[in-house]
């Protein structure tokens, strides 16, 4: 099933498919992703992307605040404010001390799926592991279209701003760490005192 991001509904049926537990196509702050509940629909993520285990994705949040639900791990302030953005942290469980990565994306309607969906979500590139993303609707539907459930259309999903997947920046150690350039600018972590 295809439809329009911009639709009336489009947010309540990306959410109802996501409830349900299936993984789905949807667009994000920066780039197509594959998405579903955290954290029933990973292994299923895994198999599609054909990607081995050991990988970990990125969780969408639907505010910032939210992460606080999973981590006990401090924020900067520099790094916090920057949220809603296509900027991803790596912070440790609270449950376990084990890291996982999340994001509170900048686009409205995302982040309201997620509230929709009472839950956080998955995100990773519409790919084969190794392959390069898929950006192009045509394309994910000419790869996917038989196997995803809903595909979500949002146009081109990056402007001249973000043309790029998310940045990230691990928390895990004294000092914050740039795991990958990505959309949002690291120069202002050099300048900042931890």
């Amino acid at each position: 099933m295809l439809i329009q991001k911009d639709g009336a509904d489009s947010a309540d049926i990306a959410a109802s498919f996501l409830k349900s537990g299936k993984v789905i196509i949807i667009p994000t702050d920066t780039i197509y992703g594959f998405s579903g509940i955290v954290p029933y629909t990973k292994r299923e993520i895994f198999k599609i992307k054909r990607r081995p285990p050991s990988k970990e994705l990125i969780t969408l949040i639907a505010e910032p605040e939210d992460i606080f639900n999973y981590t006990s791990s401090s924020v900067p302030k520099e790094l916090f404010g920057l949220w809603p953005a296509p900027l991803t942290l790596i912070v440790k469980d609270t449950e376990n001390g084990s890291t996982s990565a999340f994001r509170c994306p900048d686009d409205d309607w995302l982040r309201s799926v997620i509230k929709k969906t009472g839950s956080p979500i998955y995100s990773t590139s519409v790919n084969y592991s190794a392959s390069p993303a898929l950006t192009k609707i045509e394309d994910i539907k000419k790869e996917f279209e038989d196997i995803i459930p809903l595909i979500v259309d949002g146009g081109k999903v990056y402007n001249d701003k973000i043309c790029a997947a998310s940045t990230i920046i691990s928390l895990v150690g004294e000092k914050p760490a740039v795991i990958r350039e990505g959309a949002v600018g690291t120069d202002f972590l050099f300048n900042t005192t931890y």
